[in-house]
């Protein structure tokens, strides 16, 4: 696991907004994320727009204009304690948005929080209540409220990536955002649906929209895995409701590892795998492997979002994205690619074993897990066990597996597996870099281009292009071919792999 998340009331109850701990619950923040970094951990914070009438930032605010006052003057109150008055400030005036980050950097930045969760960012100023009430509590200096509503998350999110830009040029910025806004990646920020209701169609809900999300422009995406609101019977569950609650996490987690951000999210029941099921339980084995799948696809992943920002690709792909000419694959709401090799077919229904794909047409399919081959332009029923959400390899694909870690930078990619899946002609490029500031926009990186050449069954590798600080100069590859005389995949090892040592000058090896 590499992030962990502190959410909302962390500051005394009267001063949200403050953007400061309470000291009577942390009395020393900065030696929590001291104690949390020294154990790999990164941390997000939740930080809200909201600012209360009695907090310690409002009468500042006030006085410079940079709070929407119509909500303290109607006199509503929130749900918190005794109920506070309160409002959202407003980031499409500059100074506000600069006063704004002053808080985020005074009191959390500087103690080393590493990225921001910008909740009620819609803006959710006051909750459950109509349209035109939302309408009237919020009035951008910029003009129509009607006409900038949905604009808030945006200019909210601008405001703290340049404000941390400004701050620490060298540290990455990252923001997840309960909304979104055309062109809101620009400013390191990353989407998830909200709170969602832990239920099966609500899961099979996500695919579809998490698909229509990304072929809207907007690539970095997620979910709940597990859903957010749960009902009462999985809190003091008997016999059966406690095992769907298990199936319905195992298969959300499934789920959840082939996202832009992999994530779970919720209160009471504890969401972490050993609170949901025992370690000899098929619930605990499922969610641990798709953790692990997880780490293992880092190289895969990594590559893939860096074509996104090269090369404005985005992860998430209907299947009309890469096979516009197969119409029988338009409708598929709940299948979709991630990235150019993969096809994901999550498992949304209580008790299944099985379920129906659509394969592509015009090319051929492999499991990952065992490597058999399927013909593509066809829908089949597959087998879909407890502990394995079904994933397809298209043909040609060239994909890097490395280790299984328990954080991103636990081993360097010293030794990676190349699964080569015959029929087609492949390329991929194997982008790596510093991992954790913006040299790459400097040029600071390296990429290593493989391609498959179907007809002669070899594979090249191209020289090395480009370097930086860290930089592997010498590795190893282990390349598995897979063909369907040759049914290898992550759960059935291969007997044959080629060694190869790339020190980063070109070469050819010809597959068998």
């Amino acid at each position: 696991m590499d992030n962990i998340v502190q959410d909302w009331s962390y500051w005394s109850e009267n001063d949200w907004g403050s953007q400061k701990f309470d000291g009577k619950r942390f009395p020393d923040p900065q030696a929590m994320v001291k104690k949390l970094h020294d154990q790999h951990f990164k941390i997000m914070i939740s930080a809200w727009p909201k600012i209360n009438e009695e907090s310690s930032v409002y009468q500042e605010f006030k006085a410079n204009k940079w709070i929407y006052p119509r909500n303290i003057y109607d006199g509503r109150k929130d749900w918190i304690g005794k109920g506070y008055t309160s409002t959202f400030y407003d980031p499409f005036n500059k100074e506000a948005r600069d006063g704004f980050w002053k808080l985020l950097d005074n009191n959390l930045f500087k103690i080393g929080i590493d990225a921001w969760w910008m909740d009620a960012s819609e803006p959710d100023i006051h909750s459950n209540i109509d349209l035109d009430e939302r309408k009237s509590v919020f009035q951008p200096s910029i003009g129509s409220s009607v006409r900038y509503y949905n604009a808030f998350p945006l200019q909210n999110a601008k405001g703290i990536y340049e404000g941390q830009r400004e701050t620490d040029p060298n540290k990455r910025v990252f923001i997840l955002t309960r909304s979104f806004f055309a062109g809101q990646q620009r400013y390191a920020a990353a989407a998830w649906s909200g709170d969602i209701a832990s239920r099966w169609h609500d899961m099979k809900d996500q695919i579809a929209g998490g698909i229509n999300f990304s072929m809207s422009g907007t690539p970095y995406w997620t979910m709940d895995a597990g859903g957010f609101l749960v009902e009462n019977r999985f809190h003091k569950p008997n016999a059966v409701d406690l095992e769907e609650w298990r199936e319905l996490n195992s298969r959300w987690y499934q789920y959840g590892a082939f996202l832009p951000l992999f994530r779970a999210h919720g209160q009471y029941p504890y969401r972490e795998p050993y609170n949901i099921a025992p370690a000899d339980h098929p619930a605990y084995k499922s969610m641990t492997y798709a953790i692990g799948l997880r780490y293992k696809l880092l190289a895969y992943n990594y590559s893939l979002a860096a074509k996104t920002f090269f090369e404005d690709y985005t992860m998430i792909r209907g299947l009309a994205m890469d096979f516009p000419q197969d119409k029988d694959g338009f409708d598929s709401n709940d299948q979709y690619l991630w990235g150019p090799s993969l096809l994901i077919n999550p498992v949304t229904e209580k008790g299944a074993t099985s379920r129906k794909i659509h394969f592509p047409k015009g090319t051929s399919w492999y499991d990952l897990y065992n490597g058999k081959m399927i013909a593509g332009g066809q829908d089949l029923l597959v087998a879909a066990p407890y502990e394995r959400i079904p994933v397809y390899v298209r043909a040609g694909s060239i994909l890097p597996i490395g280790p299984v870690m328990q954080y991103t930078t636990e081993k360097k990619a010293d030794v990676l597996d190349l699964y080569i899946y015959a029929g087609a002609n492949g390329q991929f490029s194997l982008y790596e870099d510093e991992g954790c500031n913006y040299n790459y926009e400097k040029g600071r990186y390296s990429r290593i281009d493989f391609s498959y050449d179907n007809s002669t069954q070899t594979l090249s590798l191209a020289n090395r292009r480009g370097d930086f600080e860290g930089m592997l100069t010498k590795r190893k590859f282990n390349i598995i071919f897979v063909s369907d005389s040759n049914a290898v995949g992550l759960d059935v090892s291969s007997k044959k792999s080629t060694a190869v040592t790339f020190t980063g000058k070109a070469v050819q090896i010809k597959l068998k």
